[in-house]
C-alpha cells in the first residue's frame, strides 16, 4: 500500500527524505498533470525537485526515471485531487521504486494547506 501524505507534513517528508540522499541530490515531486494544469496551478521548488510528467508518458519513461534517479530515490507523486498521483504511485511502486508516497488531496490540498497564492482550478 502507497503512504499517503498529507501536504501539511511534506516538509518533515522532504527534510527526514533528504537526510538519505548525498549533499547535492534531492528528493522529487513528481506532478504528473498534463502540461495546461500546471501552467494554471504549480508548487514551486523549496528543497526538493519538481518533475512534470504527464501520466500518459510514464509507462514510456519509467526506465528512464529509474536510470536518473535510482530506484530508492524518494518521490512524492502530486496531481489535482490525488487519484491520478495515487495510480502511478503504485505503477511506480510495482516497477521496483521503493520510496514512493502519494501527496493526499494533490495540489489543491498543497494551495488550501501549505501555499494559497497556489491557484486552485
Amino acid at each position: 500500500m502507497i503512504p499517503q501524505l498529507n501536504p501539511s507534513a511534506f516538509a518533515a517528508w522532504r527534510d527526514q527524505a533528504k537526510e538519505g540522499l548525498a549533499p547535492t541530490a534531492l528528493p522529487v515531486v513528481l506532478d504528473v498533470r498534463e502540461p495546461w494544469e500546471v501552467q494554471t496551478a504549480s508548487v514551486r521548488e523549496d528543497g526538493f525537485r519538481l518533475l512534470a510528467l504527464p501520466m500518459r508518458e510514464i509507462p514510456a519513461r519509467v526506465a528512464e526515471l529509474r536510470d536518473t534517479l535510482g530506484a530508492d530515490h524518494p518521490i512524492a507523486c502530486l496531481c489535482h485531487h490525488g487519484m491520478r498521483s495515487l495510480q502511478v504511485a503504485n505503477y511506480l511502486a510495482q516497477s521496483g521504486f521503493g520510496e514512493v508516497v502519494n501527496l493526499q488531496g494533490g495540489i489543491d490540498a498543497w494551495s488550501q494547506r501549505v501555499d494559497p497564492s497556489v491557484a486552485r482550478y
